[in-house]
């Protein structure tokens, strides 16, 4: 898709990672994903089993002998990889190389190498910058399909996606009203009061001010303003059979 990068896997071994990759690619927007040279050949039934239907709704495989060949019609390359290849290239984080692709023309390509021993030196020669993450320097052998998906969560992020429930509010309820909160402390303060909580009498204003500090910071909504009420009354009256009846 122009505009949008393409993911290139240089000698992929495992199909496995292969639908691993589109997978998190449609995740995040991608849809071109270039494979050179798969060991196991193409198609792959394990890539299609891990893809979760990927691969069959939007993200669309071509297959090269070469990384030459891969390389047609794009404008812009950034190699991944974890170590020093003594090259003069710019080396990105994935906010920065997600910036310098966007603020190209034409599409570029993030190339990831194989699992066994990653990108060659030829291959990074080919490319115009680097994108390394900033991994644990004793362990920096990220799996291809988690790489992959470093990437393309940052690509997303920056492409503003709300994700499935995103700026929808579902499941949150309004903000309690002041006053709603305010009964409600008051709810609580009196069962407090009856069960002989507030002792000594000279120092109920600093308790109550100290439960209601904390009872505030909660950013109460009204649907939890109406649930603790309802605990308050259970506590203090009991529900069903063990319910109990008192004067007022």
């Amino acid at each position: 898709m122009q505009g949008n990068p393409a993911i290139i896997l240089h000698a992929p071994q495992l199909g496995e990672n292969i639908g691993a990759a589109a997978r998190v690619m449609l995740n995040f927007g991608l849809t071109d994903l270039r494979l050179v040279s798969p060991r196991d050949g193409w198609p792959s039934a394990a890539a299609e089993a891990m893809s979760a239907g990927a691969l069959g709704q939007g993200v669309e495989v071509t297959v090269f002998d070469t990384l030459e060949a891969a390389m047609a019609g794009l404008t812009y390359m950034i190699a991944t990889t974890a170590r020093p290849r003594g090259m003069e290239k710019a080396v990105f984080g994935a906010p920065e190389a997600v910036a310098e692709l966007k603020g190209r023309a034409g599409q570029g390509a993030v190339l990831f190498g194989g699992e066994k021993s990653g990108l060659p030196n030829e291959a990074v020669a080919l490319c115009d910058a680097i994108l390394t993450y900033p991994v644990n320097p004793e362990f920096s052998s990220l799996n291809l399909a988690q790489a992959v998906g470093v990437f393309c969560h940052q690509w997303g992020a920056s492409a503003g996606l709300a994700g499935k429930f995103g700026g929808k509010g579902e499941g949150v309820d309004a903000p309690a009203t002041r006053e709603n909160l305010i009964g409600m402390f008051e709810h609580f303060e009196a069962e407090l009061e009856r069960a002989g909580y507030f002792y000594p009498p000279e120092k109920t204003p600093v308790m109550v001010t100290n439960l209601r500090n904390a009872l505030v910071r909660a950013q109460w909504t009204e649907q939890e303003v109406r649930t603790f009420r309802g605990a308050i009354k259970a506590l203090s009256l009991g529900r069903g059979k063990a319910r109990v009846v008192r004067e007022e």
